[in-house]
């Protein structure tokens, strides 16, 4: 990041809480989406996810106008869903519409992420067999470093591996042992979708080249270490 002129990470956003009489409040927005009607059904799921609620609906021709009420922390990353789901015809626009009791959870990224443990450029022969476990956030000779997150783990937990080992040569070679390595093009996020993307123990480093992801603590043994310490604080509660 200082090579490129920037050095800017940002962490997990998170609302404002307050607490009124007593009780846990959270800010809510009025959203409101125009789409196809033959579209609504997937911004319905998706707004229902993030435990937006329905207060109004009426179609104007071929569109359908819907207003709903939901928590400012349920937006973040909705509108790159959204536009997504309905091949970029939504419109959408939200407004705040003040603090109300605290509602439930909201889903969080059920995907652990494969963690750089060494310092180098990316190897194609090394993001092959990565590739089978994970859908990759770098491609062939990307600059990596440790701590940095170069894909998304097929699996609910987070993963240390070595995208920069080389394949190891030999004098000897049998005909037909190379195979072709065929990679599929890396996810590329914007800095609207990095941010709804990471958990509260990463990071996303914006420069003027690229948007990536890190853990807050780089080394593995270091994000270990924090790791016990949580497990001994819970254990004494």
């Amino acid at each position: 990041m200082r090579r490129e002129g920037y050095e800017l990470s940002v962490g997990k956003p998170k609302v404002i809480l307050k607490t009124i009489d007593g009780d846990m409040h959270e800010p809510f927005e009025t959203l409101v989406v125009e789409v196809p009607s033959e579209k609504l059904g997937s911004v319905m799921e998706l707004v229902g996810q993030r435990r937006g609620e329905l207060e109004e609906m009426h179609v104007r021709g071929e569109y359908t106008h819907a207003r709903f009420n939901i928590p400012a922390r349920g937006l973040i990353g909705l509108r790159t869903r959204l536009l997504n789901a309905t091949q970029g015809t939504a419109v959408i626009h939200h407004r705040y519409a003040g603090y109300k009791p605290m509602l439930g959870e909201v889903p969080r990224r059920p995907n652990g992420v494969f963690i750089s443990m060494t310092t180098g450029r990316a190897n194609a022969y090394s993001l092959n067999t990565l590739q089978e476990r994970c859908d990759l956030f770098v491609a062939h000779n990307d600059e990596v470093y440790e701590g940095m997150v170069v894909g998304e783990n097929s699996r609910d937990n987070d993963l240390a591996v070595n995208p920069t080992k080389e394949k190891k040569l030999t004098n000897m070679r049998a005909s037909g042992s190379d195979e072709n390595i065929l990679l599929k093009p890396p996810r590329v996020m914007s800095l609207e979708s990095a941010l709804e993307y990471i958990e509260d123990d990463e990071l996303v480093e914006v420069t003027p080249n690229s948007i990536r992801l890190r853990k807050m603590l780089l080394t593995e043994n270091d994000r270990r270490r924090q790791q016990r310490k949580q497990e001994s604080l819970v254990a004494s509660r």
